[in-house]
């Protein structure tokens, strides 16, 4: 007997390689906010996938097929052991994200590795993925692509702003759905704290021990990408090219980086959200206490914590959701978000191969 439910799985991987999200989700074929997350794992990178994937932005084109494929057939194994381990019987499709690796949508480049012909291969089941190519085929930024999962699922909320590599935030107006990227955040503290043997910056502790260094401050502030008008996004070449050099010109400790770039990070934040506003904040930052403060107080309002499950696992849902409005041929990419010639059902569809 048919029960209304569409059973699938997101999957995605950000930026900030902490690791890769997996949701098996349960949602109403037509009432997209009944949902609910029924299990949830984050797989840790190996540090050989870590490395492959840093390095990756060097590749050349051949190197990067290869890549692709391989990634792939690492995550069609990791679908496996995840369906596998909690028993998944009801599965009608993966929706994938894949990494990101070259995002250029200015000169019309974008590239999410892993490959979904592969992974529907080895976990049998159909696969969504390649959900930013279209978009930026049609004259679009192919980023961000959750706020269509913000109107339909958590409109109650002001502004939903996630804080994983980079900021992004959504929003309404005029009744439009706007969003946009604000500013690298993970991407950048990580790259430090790494550099210290940390992973990250628990609680933001190092960062709140530091003091800002104030030129660094206003030069990063000053940095022309914050003057642009949305539609806009990052990508990971932008930070080298921008954020890296600019920041190691100044010989100054771990603390003080992190401290200076977490001001950043909340004031930049603090420019674009009103006074008082309502806020859903997911993603890694979100357990960054001392950075969560510093956007209270440049945002002038108060966040109230969103339950752990959707902080780590808000962008997996989406991409779960992406995922049914492509099977059902329904518009997933927003103009108004990502500056497209259209809105558009964005995504290819891969089916196991006998």
């Amino acid at each position: 007997m048919r029960d209304n439910y569409i059973y699938c799985i997101g999957l995605m991987s950000g930026t900030s390689l902490d690791g890769i999200d997996l949701a098996y989700i349960k949602m109403h074929e037509n009432l997209y906010g009944d949902f609910k997350i029924i299990q949830a794992d984050t797989v840790s990178y190996s540090n050989e996938w870590k490395n492959k994937l840093q390095e990756a932005i060097n590749y050349d084109k051949k190197d990067l097929q290869i890549l692709d494929v391989d990634y792939g057939k690492f995550l069609g194994k990791t679908l496996n052991d995840f369906i596998r381990e909690h028993r998944i019987s009801k599965l009608d499709f993966i929706a994938s994200h894949g990494h990101t690796i070259l995002h250029q949508p200015e000169v019309g480049i974008t590239l999410q590795i892993g490959n979904g012909q592969e992974i529907s291969n080895i976990t049998k089941k159909e696969v969504v993925c390649d959900f930013r190519t279209q978009d930026v085929a049609l004259g679009g930024q192919g980023a961000p692509l959750v706020p269509i999962g913000d109107r339909l699922l958590f409109a109650d909320y002001d502004y939903c702003l996630n804080l994983g590599g980079f900021a992004n935030i959504s929003y309404e107006e005029n009744k439009r759905r706007i969003a946009f990227d604000i500013c690298p955040v993970n991407i950048v503290l990580n790259y430090y704290t790494r550099k210290i043997g940390l992973e990250y910056d628990n609680e933001g502790k190092i960062a709140s021990e530091g003091k800002i260094n104030v030129e660094l401050l206003r030069r990063l502030n000053e940095l022309s990408f914050y003057q642009d008008i949305p539609p806009k996004s990052l990508g990971l070449e932008w930070v080298h090219e921008n954020i890296f050099p600019l920041i190691n010109q100044y010989e100054v400790d771990i603390h003080t980086v992190l401290r200076t770039f977490v001001e950043h990070v909340a004031m930049q934040i603090g420019n674009v959200v009103k006074k008082e506003a309502t806020i859903l904040v997911t993603g890694g930052g979100a357990f960054n206490t001392f950075l969560m403060k510093r956007i209270e107080f440049f945002a002038q309002t108060k966040i109230k914590q969103a339950s752990t499950e959707l902080i780590d696992y808000k962008e997996a849902l989406i991409f779960a959701l992406l995922g049914v409005l492509k099977v059902q041929n329904k518009i997933n990419c927003l103009q108004s978000v990502t500056g497209a010639k259209k809105d558009h059902s964005s995504g290819k569809n891969f089916y196991p191969q006998k």
